[in-house]
């Protein structure tokens, strides 16, 4: 059986943290690469951190019903693209794609048994 699950969390709670150590532990779950068009930091590949594009293709992509979620953050557009998430529930394969509180209830809108999961902010304590 197939299970799509949404790691949940405003910018900086930990979600990359969250998703490098379900690769490394679980390498069966396939993580999503979310679209952004914001420009790539110095190391990051396109379609391994990011899906990295220009605006005229993110927009064509959300005419075009190509995302489960998107929003706009500091300026630029991020979405989690529905085609490889589709292919790969129908697959059977465990997918987690990750998400800001807004995509998170797009996500739900559009797959209400989707569970999401939102990681603890960083501790002050250490």
């Amino acid at each position: 059986m197939s299970r799509l699950t949404v790691l949940s969390g405003p910018s900086g709670v930990g979600k990359g943290t969250v998703v490098a150590k379900v690769r490394a532990l679980y390498p069966h779950i396939w993580v999503s690469v979310s679209c952004t068009t914001r420009l790539p930091r110095p190391g990051e590949r396109s379609g391994v951190e990011y899906r990295f594009m220009t605006r005229e293709q993110f927009r064509e992509l959300i005419t075009a019903g190509g995302l489960l979620e998107y929003a706009e953050f500091a300026g630029n557009l991020y979405g989690t693209p529905r085609e490889p998430v589709m292919a790969r529930l129908s697959a059977g394969e465990p997918t987690l794609p990750a998400a800001d509180l807004p995509g998170a209830r797009q996500v739900r809108g559009a797959m209400p048994r989707a569970p999401i999961v939102f990681p603890p902010p960083p501790s002050r304590a250490g």
